[in-house]
């Protein structure tokens, strides 16, 4: 059975790791998890630590940006269904028939 490990265990276990008062081996034994899977959190760590100091005004805006392209490609999509029904309307007046 699969042991589950909270954000507050593993963030203690791998800036214990990152201390490097002692070996991995000694570390596992402590805390009864496998080497492998603390340098797998320790790495996670210091990959993910510069996010720590990032601006939440950069991450707000980004996500500001992104809502309006959606927003944007959302009503470029209804126009041109708008359009397509549109032209075939007109298709259907002119050559009595569906296009296709």
């Amino acid at each position: 059975m699969r042991k589950r490990f909270d954000e507050q265990f593993k963030a203690t276990v791998a800036l214990e790791s990152v201390r490097e008062e002692h070996t991995l081996q000694e570390l596992a034994e402590k805390y009864q998890v496998h080497p492998n899977q603390i340098s797998a959190w320790k790495k996670k760590l210091l990959e993910q630590s510069a996010t720590i100091f990032e601006r939440k005004n950069k991450k707000d805006e980004e996500y500001v940006q992104l809502k309006k392209e959606k927003e944007e490609l959302f009503r470029q999509l209804g126009e041109m269904q708008y359009q397509n029904e549109w032209l075939k309307k007109k298709y259907r007046q002119l050559y009595g028939k569906d296009p296709g």
